[in-house]
């Protein structure tokens, strides 16, 4: 009898995959994902008689041996991740939140909202991206280290988001050196050093927010098509806003908050028919559940009908 392919086999496979797409610079139309006989991941052409996995660029998959049904999961939440690329970038945003939709206190006490396994999802969710982003809100309150330590695979670059530059310089991440760091903020601020081992980033300014289209384009130069929105619910809501993520990813823990920060906030709607009504699958995470919203299937595809137009 043949076995099963196990998740962590299936997790070596797409970081290999996500490794190969980098290096190559290019999403392959198709091809194959193999073990060698050490153990060790392999992309082979889609031909390969040994392959376990068959791959297409648009993240449709095929497999060649018995998977487990956490594998196949695995496969259909992180594989658009690995396969972003130049032609083909991604934007995805994560928000946690409670039955009654809020993401944190109103003093912004988040931890934790949702359980461990989502927990876990969110490193998954880093190491198969090339840049977590998250807003000034989320450091100033978490202190987060952005880090995969919870998984195997590669950090992420870690970018910051704040645009008047009220952050203090003593957070962790602009000093632990444990991935690169970008604080992005007005381009009129950037005559100010910049905090510890990080990078300052320029970017215009829309209003009273950083201008999100300038800011991918300012990813994108530098190599960075996997982008993952991280929080808060201001920065996810922004994105969201203008049309600029083609996932979103809500978590919803058995968890009444009863007050505190909302997560999704958008321009009001007159009616129900105008709101989003996106594709979507569910997956248990422990006792949380995982939506992962499709907005659009590919670069530059508009988002469903909505009462509010991206600006």
């Amino acid at each position: 009898m043949t076995p099963t392919l196990a998740p962590d086999r299936v997790w070596s496979l797409l970081l290999a995959l996500r490794r190969h797409v980098r290096e190559a610079a290019t999403v392959p139309a198709r091809c194959g994902l193999r073990l060698d006989p050490d153990g060790q991941p392999a992309v082979t052409p889609a031909a390969d008689p040994a392959a376990l996995l068959e791959i297409a660029a648009d993240a449709a998959w095929t497999a060649r041996t018995p998977l487990a049904a956490a594998s196949a999961e695995l496969l259909d939440l992180y594989l658009p991740m690995a396969l972003a690329g130049p032609g083909r970038p991604l934007t995805v945003a994560h928000l946690g939140q409670s039955l009654d939709g809020r993401i944190a206190t109103a003093n912004g006490v988040s931890r934790y909202v949702t359980g461990p396994e989502n927990l876990t999802h969110l490193h998954r969710m880093r190491a198969v991206c090339d840049a977590v982003v998250v807003g000034a809100g989320t450091v100033e309150c978490d202190d987060p280290q952005l880090t995969t330590r919870r998984v195997v695979g590669p950090h992420p670059v870690r970018v910051v988001l704040d645009p008047r530059r009220r952050l203090a310089a003593d957070h962790g991440l602009f000093h632990d050196r444990t991935a690169p760091t970008l604080l992005v903020c007005a381009e009129g601020r950037i005559d100010q050093p910049a905090p510890g081992e990080a990078e300052l980033v320029g970017v215009p300014m829309q209003g009273s927010r950083l201008n999100p289209r300038a800011l991918l384009q300012r990813l994108w130069e530098r190599r960075l098509f996997a982008i993952f929105i991280e929080g808060g619910g201001l920065t996810v809501s922004a994105f969201l806003e203008q049309g600029l993520l083609d996932r979103l990813q809500i978590t919803v823990a058995p968890l009444i908050i009863g007050s505190g920060r909302p997560g999704v906030t958008l321009p009001a709607i007159a009616d129900l028919s105008q709101g989003l009504r996106p594709r979507h699958r569910r997956y248990l995470m422990g006792e949380d559940v995982l939506f992962d919203c499709r907005l659009r299937d590919g670069p530059g595809e508009p988002m469903p009908r909505s009462g509010f137009q991206p600006t």
